[in-house]
């Protein structure tokens, strides 16, 4: 299994298990992080899911040696914004590309300030397409059309300023008890009517563009850009665009 398991209280925590590949979002990965949500999200003792990491990195993105079906990974991201419990994204370590799918469709984020993020799709080739749906309902448009544009890192103060993430501070778990024991003294019921309130508009972006944005991702992985951006990736080298 590519997810790890723990439980305290009523807070179940998820964590990428897959340092090896920097937590990179291969098929196996998403199916494994599906299922444990939908069972969590069926389990009346769990109040709320931390989704975290292992290793130094929360997700680099798409495994580009085994990619998920698009069809499954736009299902992963409506699953956690449609999961009738909070998910709170716990980051210690770096978030790229597609991971940065899986933060902008959780309900809160608390990062350390050694995380750092970047939108790296432009610069192999690509476009950030599917992962705009739980992202640019949240993101603050001039930092979205800077990173979106430029595949620049930034930090975890730059993230929580735009609307990436909730919180950021010196130490991640000191940023994320607040957020746990705000949900600790929430109701239930509450806390799955007001998530409901509040993503609403996200998952009216999947029901209108999903199937569009999927094909337009499926689209661009299959262009010569594509294909030389991949390869350069994988060969550490610059891209034969880059001057």
């Amino acid at each position: 299994m590519t997810i790890g398991r723990s439980r305290q209280g009523g807070f179940l925590t998820l964590s990428l298990d897959a340092p090896e590949r920097r937590n990179a979002l291969s098929a196996t990965l998403v199916r494994d992080l599906a299922e444990a949500l939908a069972e969590a999200g069926a389990d009346p003792g769990v109040r709320a899911v931390v989704l975290t990491h292992s290793g130094n990195t929360f997700c680099a993105g798409a495994d580009l040696r085994e990619p998920p079906d698009p069809e499954a990974f736009v299902a992963l991201l409506r699953g956690i914004v449609a999961l009738p419990k909070p998910v709170v994204a716990r980051v210690a370590g770096h978030v790229r590309a597609g991971g940065l799918g899986l933060l902008g469709a959780c309900d809160l984020a608390a990062a350390g300030e050694g995380s750092t993020f970047a939108f790296t799709e432009v610069r192999i080739g690509v476009a950030p397409a599917v992962i705009s749906m739980p992202l640019l309902p949240r993101l603050d448009p001039r930092a979205a059309a800077r990173w979106y544009l430029t595949g620049e890192k930034f930090g975890a103060a730059e993230a929580a300023a735009a609307g990436l993430v909730t919180a950021a501070g010196p130490e991640v778990d000191a940023v994320l008890a607040p957020l746990l024991d705000g949900l600790r003294r929430a109701a239930p019921g509450a806390l799955a009517e007001t998530k409901r309130l509040l993503t609403v508009k996200v998952l009216d972006t999947f029901d209108e563009q999903a199937g569009e944005l999927i094909a337009l991702s499926a689209r661009l992985f299959t262009t010569d850009e594509a294909r030389e951006g991949t390869t350069a990736f994988l060969e550490r080298r610059d891209a034969a665009w880059v001057w």
